[in-house]
């Protein structure tokens, strides 16, 4: 392992054993200790420091042969930069929460805002960045609770969904965006369309088709319940929320996939949530292991 990779993987606190003992052996180790101790309460500007760090290196490489006297100088400087580099690196880092199957989370945002994830989802924000720009990033599903204050931002695939406080629930799935207002106004913003929703309005696109004025009459989303509902939804996205609530693969032939469906089912009981999808469609199901398969009757 070269000198460089030594101290990344030392400002990162990621050293073995092996690499420790080698990392002590720099001739530089004791110069490289007293600057990470001063640096500890340093805070960057906000400038590209691997650019200038690179510019440094490459007056290092063509003075070097010539003026052997800057060599300490630049020593030092690279360190600096190198240490300036992790730092900014390690104080913009992204804040990451997922959830896997049949499980959800609260958590609680830098500015008390509320969030529940659901099952197979993540989000997604930066705490550095947090008073200048309220922002998270979704992929699945998450009702929210917001605190007032300056504009809140929910980025995904589909769209961008802007509050200012407000209780809404976004879901963004393959080809299935949906967002629904319970409280206060909330603004959906894709490439097509822009729509400002108030509670009880929900605005859904499947398949890239639009749907408008629909309603929701629940002051918070079934999930929350324990329950998932649909309106007028194809049968392979039921299906693929079904999966999200229970560790199976279920398969169904392309024409039942496309078959509209209203109804909702239970994330308790297996059986009962598959009987609660099959029978308004009059299909039946057979289980092998994790497997299921869907066929008409």
């Amino acid at each position: 392992m070269n000198r460089e990779e030594l101290i990344r993987k030392w400002l990162d606190h990621n050293l073995n054993s092996e690499e420790q003992k080698a990392f002590e052996q720099l001739e530089d180790y004791k110069d490289l200790v007293q600057l990470d101790g001063a640096l500890q309460s340093f805070k960057s500007p906000e400038f590209s420091v691997d650019k200038n760090y690179e510019i440094l290196n490459e007056k290092l490489k063509t003075k070097r042969s010539s003026q052997s006297w800057y060599k300490p100088i630049l020593k030092i400087a690279a360190i600096l930069a190198l240490c300036f580099s992790v730092y900014y690196y390690t104080t913009t880092l992204d804040t990451t929460f997922r959830t896997e199957i049949a499980t959800k989370t609260t958590l609680e945002l830098p500015d008390a805002s509320e969030v529940i994830l659901n099952a197979k989802s993540t989000l997604v924000f930066n705490k550095s960045h947090w008073e200048n720009k309220r922002e998270v990033k979704l992929n699945g599903e998450a009702f929210f609770k917001v605190a007032k204050g300056e504009k809140f931002d929910v980025v995904t695939n589909d769209g961008v969904i802007s509050v200012l406080g407000t209780q809404f629930n976004v879901k963004q799935r393959d080809n299935y965006f949906e967002v629904k207002c319970y409280e206060g106004l909330v603004g959906v913003k894709t490439e097509d369309h822009f729509t400002e929703l108030k509670p009880g309005k929900v605005f859904k696109i499947i398949d890239g088709k639009f749907f408008a004025d629909e309603k929701e009459i629940t002051a918070q989303p079934n999930w929350l319940r324990g329950e998932s509902t649909f309106k007028n939804t194809p049968l392979k996205y039921v299906i693929a929320e079904l999966e999200n609530y229970y560790n199976i693969s279920i398969k169904v032939n392309h024409k039942d996939a496309t078959r509209l469906y209203t109804g909702g089912f239970n994330h308790k009981n297996l059986d009962l949530a598959l009987q609660s999808i099959t029978i308004p469609l009059n299909l039946s199901y057979s289980k092998s292991g994790t497997s299921i398969v869907l066929k008409r009757e």
